[in-house]
């Protein structure tokens, strides 16, 4: 994958503490320094930040426990359950390692026998599948987490970030164009942003289900292909994620931030 990442802060805007003992959550006011990072997901580096596909959104909390990386997507749902199919996802993205070259029908040959696939699929397909940079998506936990309170009681938990800059999206033929002339136009958005001191910003919310909750649910509420709607699963502001510093070394800030 080929991405882009910047430094910033979540602060907590509202009080969730009766859920989790997490020490970062702990009161209204409190300020976490993070790394975030972007990317997309079949590309090498020099390839086109405007490829159709999800973009990964991870965020590494250091918190006054330890570092926290929360790894998703900016869609709140994955291609499949079982993750013992991420090697063959990966190859099949890749380049062929007869022709070294893309081969689609890599990809959809491994879409076509897996069903699942389709929820992930249709929203690809969607605008969504082509933001317009990385200023403008959502990010998503994906998968289920779990909040423990100071009693040891477990409550269910999704993340979602909203980005404060609207939802934007680059049309087929603006994608086409800009894969051309700017392969690194996401790139340079969010570092140009942060350099003119144009903070991009996201609100933070929850969505929160008890275990009890959880078993009587329509679905396995731990399968990442179903979504928890917002109309079923209230969502619950949280906090506020800031990036306000660009990265100064690539390697060691970057490639070397290991979100796991």
């Amino acid at each position: 994958a080929k991405g882009a990442a910047a430094h910033g802060y979540f602060e907590v805007t509202h009080d969730i503490s009766h859920v989790t003992r997490a020490k970062f959550l702990e009161h209204v006011g409190k300020k976490t320094d993070v790394f975030v990072r972007f990317s997309t997901v079949a590309g090498e580096k020099g390839s086109a930040d405007t490829t159709r596909e999800p973009r990964g959104f991870a965020v590494k909390f250091y918190t006054e426990e330890g570092n926290w990386d929360m790894v998703g997507n900016n869609t709140p749902i994955f291609f499949f359950r079982d993750p013992i199919l991420f090697p063959d996802f990966s190859h099949a993205s890749k380049r062929d390692p007869r022709t070294n070259l893309k081969d689609p029908n890599m990809i959809w040959d491994f879409f076509s026998f897996l069903p699942e696939t389709m929820h992930q699929m249709t929203r690809n397909f969607s605008f969504l599948g082509t933001p317009d940079g990385y200023r403008h998506m959502d990010g998503s936990t994906t998968h289920t987490l779990e909040f423990v309170d100071h009693n040891g009681k477990v409550t269910f938990c999704k993340w979602t970030f909203k980005t404060d800059q609207g939802i934007k999206s680059l049309t087929q033929e603006e994608n086409e164009r800009i894969a051309g002339t700017d392969p690194d136009y996401a790139t340079r958005d969010l570092f140009e942003a942060i350099e003119r001191g144009e903070f991009p910003t996201w609100t933070v919310y929850v969505q929160l289900m008890s275990i009890e909750e959880a078993n009587h649910f329509k679905y396995d509420v731990l399968d990442p292909t179903k979504e928890w709607l917002p109309s079923e699963v209230p969502l619950h502001q949280v906090g506020k994620l800031v990036l306000s510093k660009v990265v100064v070394g690539i390697l060691v800030e970057h490639e070397l931030a290991d979100l796991v």
